[in-house]
């Protein structure tokens, strides 16, 4: 079974709650899915929301909320997070979310035998932008090693940008975060483990959770806006596809590299 066969599913049908969840007056908003790696996607599709928010009249604050998995699986996760870390772009307020990716990679760093799942989601190829081959006859596949040299290649500024990504983050009627929430619990009580890794408990929901829920980590074909959550992971890694909704108002549109 292929990757995409195992995380691509059919559509939920939630109850569209009776409302129409919005920002505040002068706020828009980008939030992007997961990046995994490929930064040459990135780039477009930052061009793009450039280009679509200059057109916007009106608009007194803009954020761009990148939805986390920033590493893993592409092999530029080196250049994605040496960007990020230093993002600065001129009127705009970027907010970074925590993946489940970036955690296991933290992980990995601390206890690499206890967190060596990293190496069968992705790991490898994000320790090759580092410049480590875990398959180097310098290795021949001894993560403490690997786990040793990541240490010592990681910039000091691509440790701490890691390390302070916030697990969530809320704006009018919009909860963005990497993964979503736990249906029948307030979201001052959700855990830090849900907000990151749930699937089906949270996409498969009919939950009304009182916000309209932002989100990425499950895989769908194209962006889709179910009522309560908005789901934009679009497999940019493997489809070339990198994904943002675009929030103002009561207005929700979707922005996409091809």
């Amino acid at each position: 079974m292929t990757f995409w066969r195992k995380i691509w599913k059919s559509k939920p049908q939630p109850e569209v709650p009776m409302k129409d969840w919005a920002l505040p007056e002068g706020a828009l908003v980008y939030a992007i899915g997961d990046i995994h790696g490929r930064f040459d996607l990135l780039q477009k599709l930052l061009t793009q929301i450039e280009e679509d928010r200059t057109a916007r009249w009106g608009v007194e604050n803009t954020y761009i909320v990148f939805l986390g998995d920033y590493v893993d699986r592409g092999f530029q996760s080196y250049e994605v997070i040496e960007y990020l870390a230093n993002y600065a772009a001129r009127g705009v307020t970027p907010i970074f979310l925590r993946g489940n990716h970036e955690e296991l990679m933290l992980r990995f760093m601390e206890d690499p035998v206890e967190a060596q799942l990293w190496l069968s989601v992705g790991g490898p190829s994000t320790l090759v932008s580092y410049g480590i081959d875990l398959q180097s006859a310098e290795l021949s596949g001894d993560i403490l090693m690997a786990s040793d040299m990541l240490i010592q290649k990681m910039p000091e500024h691509h440790l701490r940008f890691l390390k302070n990504l916030q697990t969530s983050w809320r704006l009018g009627d919009y909860f963005f975060v990497h993964a979503g929430l736990r249906p029948g619990v307030p979201l001052k009580a959700q855990r830090a483990k849900d907000l990151t890794t749930i699937r089906q408990d949270f996409t498969q929901s009919r939950h009304n959770f009182g916000v309209c829920v932002v989100h990425g980590h499950t895989g769908v074909k194209e962006p889709e806006h179910v009522g309560n959550r908005i789901g934009v992971d679009t497999g940019a890694f493997a489809t070339g596809v990198l994904t943002a909704v675009v929030l103002e108002g009561e207005e929700v549109r979707f922005l996409a590299t091809t």
